[in-house]
């Protein structure tokens, strides 16, 4: 049986979600919930430097601004097995292969002839079963698996941003630890769950053409995507808990959804009076500047 069509908001827990957080997961559901689709909340825990407590806590904040989702909260940690699974398939297709280049390696390699400035230079492509052997040895650390790409670029269409071309090199799927690497699990969540519109900050712009290469590939739908543009403190810099009272618990539910409100040209509104008002046209589309009150 097929999924109704869902929006969803993916925090990852390693550190408490600030006003811009806050505000792109009130975008996402904005953007679910007025176009009839579910909203569900997935935590990406995947990664060792996030924590449970925190993952818990911005649970906790979200229902305190009133997001509502469908369903359970989705943890990844939670579904290694489903990854590891299309990791196989794609192995079973020769579709994979060892690298055993760290970043220091990758920034000192030559770029192959065409490739884009920040792909993966192909160092580790071609390596014979007896080069392979002597990297291992040489590093002494476990490979990660690229995916084996036969293109250098791909395009998108996104609601805000238009058509953006970005890099799609053979990127990695399954770290040297073991664990799926963000742009696979990202993917394989969102199609098991029927996730067909994706709204997240603009600094996640440059994953879609990689992602949506990935979904085409294993046979998936490529979502809708809406890239919302960031909040920046006064020096045109990410926002930060030293930027002062930036966390719900700093700033309070009522205050934090004024500011969300007044950031989108709109009076101090609820998420109902948010909800009524929205339209995706009418988004600012430069980075809000935050200033603690």
């Amino acid at each position: 049986m097929s999924l109704a069509p869902a929006g969803r908001f993916a925090p990852s827990p390693s550190a408490d979600l600030h006003i811009g957080n806050l505000r792109t997961a009130v975008l996402a559901w904005l953007f679910a919930r007025s176009t009839g689709r579910r909203f569900l909340l997935r935590v990406e825990d995947l990664d060792d430097r996030t924590f449970a407590d925190v993952g818990a806590r911005q649970v906790e904040d979200l229902s305190a601004i009133g997001l509502t989702w469908d369903g359970q909260v989705e943890w990844q940690t939670t579904h290694r097995v489903r990854y590891d699974a299309i990791i196989d398939q794609l192995a079973a297709d020769g579709r994979l292969y060892e690298c055993y280049c760290s970043r220091k390696d990758i920034a000192a390699a030559p770029r192959a002839p065409h490739a884009p400035q920040g792909a993966y230079p192909g160092t580790c492509r071609e390596l014979t079963d007896a080069e392979r052997d002597e990297r291992r040895a040489e590093t002494g650390r476990p490979p990660a698996l690229r995916l084996r790409t036969d293109t250098f670029v791909g395009t998108v269409t996104d609601l805000l941003h238009g058509s953006y071309t970005g890099i799609v090199d053979d990127f990695v799927v399954r770290r040297g630890d073991g664990v799926a690497a963000y742009n696979l699990a990202v993917v394989v969540d969102d199609a098991d769950a029927g996730i067909d519109q994706v709204v997240r900050g603009d600094d996640l712009l440059s994953s879609s053409p990689r992602q949506a290469y990935l979904a085409r590939l294993l046979g998936y739908p490529v979502p809708t995507y809406a890239h919302v543009p960031l909040v920046l403190n006064a020096d045109g810099a990410r926002l930060a808990k030293r930027d002062g009272a930036v966390t719900l618990a700093e700033i309070g539910v009522d205050r934090a959804l004024h500011q969300i409100s007044a950031s989108l040209g709109w009076p101090a509104l609820d998420l109902d009076g948010m909800l009524r008002r929205f339209d995706p046209v009418d988004l600012p589309r430069n980075p809000w500047i935050y200033q603690p009150v």
